[in-house]
């Protein structure tokens, strides 16, 4: 065990956020589980041990099944964060069993292979009038213009959000991710929680519409399964739907930018993938790797663990190092380097165990169908100027990312 003033960890130092897999790579060697102070939290950062404590059911991503505020030793959210809290704690990533079985039964229905595979000419066609659009400008913004607007459409339709209701949801999804933030600030949870309110009534009334007309989208099929025996009740409805866009695009659109931005900065490899689009499969998955969209995953110590002869009680919280675990040269040979034609490649991104992500097959396709849109339509996209990374470290991404063809 390592004490947090020796280590190099730092989520908020902005060169830490440039480039934090030297540091990742400092935790891995001088240990398997480390405190860090100022987040009170236990930082996990090989592979063996972030995969398995994902499966660990002596974890959980709430405790509130089991166990007050009290007894766990923790304080209750601040009054006035409420509404994030109602919206958040209702979705099954915050929730265990059995109402996280419950809820991810229901919502499967919507993700099958078949359903999945179905969207797949929408995805692809939605993916090539966007890089046309941008090939006509003559390049632009690839967040903005390609990046963001498909998984967005994509979720919305499924969701059978009206395609002139979707211009707040990005910005609806910022705000609330910004809570799951490394110590958030006050302004990030003002922002959240009115997103949070707003994202919550608009659903309210599409309930409500929904219940009046059925479609054939998702919302519908919740209601049916809620109206029929009351297995899910209009909270966790409209904490679904949230939890479906903002993990529906959230992780693909930075995925996207972060792994254009890599390619730029590896030529060999970029030159190697316009030689052979049939190395897009792998490619999608090496730069999920590579530069990991979701770096931390939290999870509540419900019963005391060991990790390394080191007890971890009860009450305690364990922050998994994704984008370490992604980089641990235990698992993945020269780590450091990107290769697109990685074949062992049990990257952790998707996370696992009963909180793997639902979505998973969808965001495979979403970000096959754009680089392979990009590929085609624009042979010679380059970068336009260096990006700015956001500063945030959870949620890892870019502001933009300025491309010309």
């Amino acid at each position: 065990m390592t004490a947090e003033s020796d280590l190099a960890f730092d989520p908020w130092d902005p060169a830490f956020l440039a480039d934090p897999y030297p540091a990742y790579a400092e935790l891995r060697e001088r240990g398997r589980v480390h405190w860090f102070e100022p987040t009170n939290q236990w930082l996990v950062p090989h592979h063996a041990d972030v995969s398995a404590l994902l499966r660990e059911r002596r974890l959980g991503r709430t405790y509130q099944h089991r166990f007050t505020h009290e007894e766990f030793g923790r304080t209750a959210p601040p009054p006035e964060q409420e509404p994030f809290h109602t919206l958040n704690d209702h979705g099954m990533l915050d929730l265990e069993p059995p109402d996280h079985t419950r809820i991810r039964r229901l919502v499967s229905k919507a993700f099958t292979p078949r359903t999945v595979e179905r969207l797949k000419p929408y995805v692809e066609g939605l993916a090539a009038d966007l890089v046309s659009a941008l090939v006509d400008a003559g390049g632009g913004d690839l967040l903005r213009d390609v990046a963001e607007p498909l998984p967005v459409a994509v979720i919305a339709e499924m969701l059978g959000i009206p395609e002139s209701d979707r211009a707040p949801l990005r910005p609806w999804s910022a705000d609330i991710c910004g809570m799951y933030e490394l110590k958030p600030s006050g302004e990030s949870a003002t922002k959240a929680v009115r997103a949070s309110v707003e994202f919550s009534e608009y659903l309210r009334e599409l309930i409500a519409e929904r219940r009046e007309k059925p479609g054939d989208d998702l919302i519908s099929g919740l209601i049916a399964a809620h109206d029929e025996d009351d297995r899910l009740t209009e909270q966790e409805m409209i904490s679904t739907c949230v939890l479906l866009l903002n993990a529906g695009h959230e992780a693909t659109v930075n995925s996207t930018v972060n792994g254009w931005a890599a390619l730029f900065q590896n030529p060999g490899q970029l030159a190697a993938l316009r030689a052979d689009h049939s190395l897009v499969p792998s490619a999608v998955e090496e730069l999920m790797r590579y530069d990991t969209p979701l770096q931390l995953f939290e999870r509540w110590v419900l019963d005391d663990i060991e990790i390394d002869g080191t007890v971890i009680p009860r009450g305690a919280e364990i922050a998994m190092l994704f984008g370490s675990a992604n980089h641990d040269p235990a698992v993945f040979t020269d780590p450091a380097r990107l290769d697109l034609t990685r074949a062992d490649n049990p990257h952790i991104s998707f996370s696992a165990g009963i909180h793997y992500c639902i979505g998973a097959p969808l965001a495979r396709i979403e970000l096959a169908a754009s680089m392979r849109a990009l590929l085609e339509q624009a042979p010679t996209l380059r970068l336009a100027e260096e990006p700015e990374r956001k500063p945030n470290f959870v949620i890892r991404g870019l502001e933009g990312l300025a491309v010309e063809v």
